[in-house]
């Protein structure tokens, strides 16, 4: 078994399969990311970026191919398995937040930790010593639409550390913003990897952002290239 922190082997998805108008999405993809390791992945938009990163935290399944997250194998495994894999190991961010608008800052990064079964006292030191890292602690008790663009992505950061994952999924995460913000963002989320450890798997339209990470890899018909 790999010691990688997310290891794909041989990933295939159709949709309509076995139909004559059946889209191969993705054809016999390989990827390992190492603990530490900023990925970007590369494509135009419907080459299936976005499905991959849902089969890799196992928000999807492929219809061949194996997904271990940490050295586990996933591939078969039982909803409930799955689901808390993706709970305990996996940190998602989106090109949209999607922050829980009814409340503040610092209890968006605190309910995924009560939800893992972190006691209240622990998910609030945690929570407030995330958002002091993004530099938003005096913006900690402000809900979403008090928040800049760019301040709603450093929460959703955040929240997708919560509960210390092994693997960063990113969609898009900076596609939303301004130039400047993107940038003040792409370092924040850099720092983060790099200062936990963790692997990230960054899919991005910006070649600039992409090439400042440790490997460039991208989807050219379904299949998996370097850069």
């Amino acid at each position: 078994m790999s010691d990688a922190a997310l290891d794909l082997r041989g990933i295939s998805k159709s949709y309509n399969n076995g139909l004559p108008n059946a889209v191969h999405v993705l054809r016999e993809v390989d990827l390992q990311v190492a603990p530490g390791e900023a990925v970007a992945l590369v494509a135009p938009s419907g080459a299936g970026k976005s499905t991959l990163l849902h089969i890799a935290g196992l928000l999807d399944t492929p219809d061949a191919g194996r997904v271990a997250i940490g050295g586990q194998d996933m591939t078969g495994q039982s909803d409930r398995r799955r689901t808390a894999m993706r709970r305990e190991a996996v940190g998602f961010v989106y090109q949209f937040h999607h922050l829980l608008p009814e409340f503040s800052a610092e209890e968006n990064v605190v309910l995924p930790q009560l939800a893992n079964g972190a006691s209240r006292k622990e998910a609030d030191a945690r929570a407030a010593a995330l958002l002091a890292s993004v530099g938003l602690t005096s913006r900690a008790d402000h809900r979403p639409a008090a928040l800049s663009g760019g301040e709603q992505q450093r929460v959703a950061f955040c929240r997708a550390m919560a509960n210390a994952p092994k693997l960063l999924l990113a969609d898009e995460p900076t596609g939303n913003l301004d130039p400047e913000t993107s940038e003040r963002v792409f370092d924040t989320l850099m720092r983060l990897v790099h200062e936990t450890g963790l692997a990230a798997v960054i899919a991005t339209h910006n070649l600039e952002l992409a090439a400042r990470m440790d490997r460039q890899v991208r989807l050219d018909q379904g299949r998996l290239c370097a850069v």
